[in-house]
């Protein structure tokens, strides 16, 4: 051990866990690249198991968003730093995936826009700030508003949950350390990631459990909602080569149609791959089979040819 390390690590035990010195790193500097990989790894592997132990929170979330998208309400997500970046990647990766609205899910980041390069130093500092983008955001009972901290107690994104508190959104906290005070929040979503291999930089372990929980939240969200099927993304927007590829790809495998065929239909429905499977189960044209869907669902209407312990009847599926 290095002289000055232990009494170094007692005095690290009074912060916050993600701050703390991990007691496996003290010779990190000394060892090989590939030993170092192999440690961050390891590490990662933490991650997964710290989002596991908050899956009931993750899910109670989940359920809030879909709920609210549901209603006609919004998520909106408000972090600073890698937290925030998170939020935004995350917002971003929605419409392509789901097609869903760039209003449905959202995200604002301390700093604004330039943050999202470079560090804006202070910014994360400001609980105005916070209160001032809830604001700006409008938000209200119909939306979630989920921060985001790896510390948990970062003063924009306490902030902004107490504006939207205030204004009668569902508020979660997505963090890694427990909150100091009883987090004023409708849901917390506590992965305990614990100390980082380079003492507090939660891009590494912390930011690869926020990944994970974020990903769950909307993509579960949008499950719900009927935006996949069958493991699908039946909502995408073929707008470049490789998607429109996809999307004849899906329909053929939905429909069990030959590839010509499945263009052609994929072509009547202008190129919108749930409807070109709602005409096939139903018959109908595209107009037809946009209704239909309205009414029914694509996982209703396709229940009759579904395998497997989750297959409903149309009946049963509650759209």
């Amino acid at each position: 051990m290095r002289s000055g390390a232990g009494s170094s690590r007692a005095s690290s035990t009074k912060l916050p866990p993600t701050e703390r010195l991990h007691p496996r790193a003290d010779d990190l500097d000394l060892r090989s690249i590939g030993s170092v990989v192999r440690q961050l790894h390891d590490e990662d592997v933490v991650a997964v198991r710290a989002v596991r132990s908050a899956l009931p929170a993750v899910i109670q979330a989940a359920t809030a968003v879909a709920n609210a998208l549901r209603a006609g309400g919004r998520f909106l997500y408000i972090g600073a730093g890698t937290s925030g970046r998170l939020g935004v990647l995350d917002a971003s990766e929605c419409p392509p995936t789901f097609g869903s609205s760039p209003s449905q899910v959202q995200a604002r980041i301390a700093g604004g826009r330039r943050a999202l390069t470079r560090a804006v130093e202070g910014a994360e500092d400001d609980a105005d700030a916070g209160a001032s983008d809830v604001r700006a955001f409008d938000a209200g009972p119909l939306d979630v508003v989920c921060g985001i901290s790896a510390s948990s107690s970062t003063p924009y994104v306490r902030g902004a949950l107490r504006e939207a508190k205030r204004r009668g959104a569902h508020t979660v906290l997505v963090c890694c350390n427990r909150p100091g005070t009883r987090a004023d929040v409708d849901t917390l979503v506590l992965a305990r990631t614990g100390p980082e291999l380079v003492a507090g930089s939660t891009r590494l372990k912390a930011g690869t459990a926020t990944k994970l929980i974020l990903n769950a939240i909307t993509t579960a969200a949008f499950v719900a909602l009927g935006k996949v099927y069958r493991g699908r993304m039946v909502d995408v927007r073929p707008v470049n080569a490789k998607l429109r590829a996809r999307a004849a790809r899906m329909v053929a495998e939905l429909t069990a149609l030959p590839a010509s065929e499945a263009s052609r239909l994929l072509e009547a429905a202008g190129g919108e791959v749930k409807v070109a499977v709602a005409m096939h189960f139903t018959g109908l044209t595209a107009r037809g089979a946009r209704k239909r869907l309205q009414e029914n669902g694509l996982r209703a209407l396709g229940a009759s040819g579904r395998k497997g312990p989750h297959a409903r009847s149309p009946r049963s599926t509650g759209r």
